[in-house]
């Protein structure tokens, strides 16, 4: 080698421009991300720490459950203090907020005492709306909070999911659903084009027959509602995840919707083991949560350009295994509230190696992680 080259190849070393064992990015940034909820319902000593260990892990993107019941007592009355709390911290971690903006509060529900309640056509449906753009102006590209606070980084939320799984009772006591769901999605989409013209209107994650509710939102007149469509593929095997995405591109395809972007919102396998309440068929091991994880996110990966997939959001990053409980998704967390402390477990592990691959992260000799 020449000296001048040899030189050259020296000093790129030294300034980590060629770093050992450098592997390129395979996903956009953003791509891999996860749901924060749980223990994130309040700005408690436990959850601060989270939100770097998030980033730390390879997590770049957060979906944050928004409950308007909770900030909204009142028409009169907006408290987004709590959500102050979390956007700032996700923020400070480097790691960009998806809204899930979902539960009704009394005063604007369609069934009042219904926690599963859809708004009420017309006035709650109005309020909904007005909630979204209230969200545009505190945390949006002009937001509020960003000139309150501009020791933040500057990380203003852009894409907006429009409920959670309203093809299912739990969610929207309303069934069937696609009629009043589109009717919301309508406003909704409408709400943040004015607020933000460069928003994106995410469909609610769809479960179980995901390909069929979508097909009803079509038949309903959804199209032209929303920008990217979003699945919840809760199946036993991984291959079987990319399957879901693909018949739900068949359908999207069949509307006219070839372009539109395909999000998986909520992806997950449990450690509860056989016998547990409220799954999908999705328990098992704690190391076989780690194995599936890895080959579901490798596969939509490998199948990103093919299939569209925008993004992938693993459920959940923090769970709380309450003793004597069986229900599935307490143990989906990658991190574990156990017997009063915050525990690992594999699939973490798994979580942080993959993401990293995909992230183009390599380890320098005597240097941190560096990703491009």
């Amino acid at each position: 080698m020449p000296f001048r080259i040899a030189l050259l190849a020296l000093v790129l070393l030294a300034l980590g421009a060629v770093p050992a064992a450098a592997a390129e990015r395979s996903v956009p940034r953003g791509w891999l991300g996860v749901q924060a909820d749980g223990i994130f319902d309040g700005p408690d000593p436990v959850a601060v720490p989270e939100w770097g260990k998030m980033a730390t892990a390879g997590v770049e993107s957060v979906r944050l459950a928004v409950f308007w019941a909770n900030v909204a007592p009142t028409p009169d009355a907006l408290d987004l203090r709590l959500y102050d709390e979390q956007v700032s911290r996700a923020a400070q971690a480097g790691l960009r907020v998806v809204p899930v903006v979902q539960r009704v509060p009394q005063w604007a529900a369609r069934i009042p005492n219904d926690a599963a309640s859809p708004p009420s056509e017309g006035r709650g449906t109005r309020a909904y709306a007005d909630f979204l753009r209230a969200l545009v102006a505190r945390y949006g590209p002009s937001g509020t909070l960003w000139s309150e606070r501009p020791e933040l980084p500057r990380l203003p939320i852009r894409a907006w999911q429009v409920w959670n799984e309203p093809n299912l009772r739990d969610f929207w006591s309303v069934q069937p659903f696609a009629r009043s769901y589109v009717a919301l999605l309508r406003a909704a989409d409408r709400a943040l084009e004015r607020a933000d013209p460069f928003s994106t209107t995410v469909l609610s994650g769809l479960v179980n027959d995901s390909p069929g509710a979508l097909r009803q939102i079509y038949r309903a007149g959804g199209r032209g509602a929303f920008d990217a469509v979003a699945l919840h593929p809760y199946t036993r095997r991984p291959r079987d995840v990319v399957r879901l995405v693909e018949r739900a591109r068949l359908v999207m395809r069949r509307a006219g919707d070839r372009r539109l972007a395909l999000w998986v919102t909520e992806l997950s396998w449990t450690s509860a083991g056989r016998g547990a309440t409220g799954g999908f068929g999705i328990e098992t091991s704690e190391a076989g949560q780690a194995r599936r994880l890895t080959e579901a996110v490798t596969r939509l990966a490998r199948s990103r350009r093919r299939l569209g997939i925008a993004r992938v959001y693993w459920y959940t990053w923090l769970s709380t295994e309450t003793p004597g409980s069986d229900y599935t998704f307490d143990f989906a967390g990658l991190r574990r509230l156990r017997g009063g402390r915050v525990v690992d477990v594999p699939a973490l592990r798994a979580f942080t190696r993959v993401a990293r691959r995909l992230q183009g992260c390599a380890k320098v000799p005597g240097d941190a992680r560096r990703c491009r």
